[in-house]
């Protein structure tokens, strides 16, 4: 534990001797199997300036597992969009073919109104 104090930085001194510091690292929560995960798809069109978005939510894990879904999803869309807090954004209307991508991947996908 060498670089044990870098885990405290930002950590305010306490006189208290008894006291411990927990590191809140982990709070990460595991990546379930695709076919555990109860996604739901959306047309989402809020705040958008009109455009059209598919939205994909429920994902449960890690932020890695997140982008790489994501990542897959856009190329084989072939457009932009975005990840994060448990969610998929992709570029335009994309419902059907997201559904039947997340579906071929074992996925259990929804398709929720919006």
């Amino acid at each position: 534990m060498a670089n044990d104090w870098k885990e405290r930085l930002g950590m305010v001194y306490s006189t208290n001797p008894d006291f411990r510091f927990e590191s809140t690292a982990g709070d990460e929560s595991e990546t379930l199997p695709p076919n555990r995960q109860d996604l739901h798809v959306q047309l989402d069109k809020k705040q958008r300036n009109g455009k059209k978005a598919t939205l994909i939510t429920g994902f449960i894990g890690t932020d890695d597992d997140l982008k790489a879904l994501a990542k897959k999803l856009k190329t084989k869309c072939g457009v932009g969009g975005s990840s994060k807090d448990g969610e998929i954004l992709i570029q335009g209307d994309f419902c059907n073919k997201v559904i039947e991508i997340l579906k071929s991947e074992n996925y259990q996908v929804k398709r929720s109104g919006g």
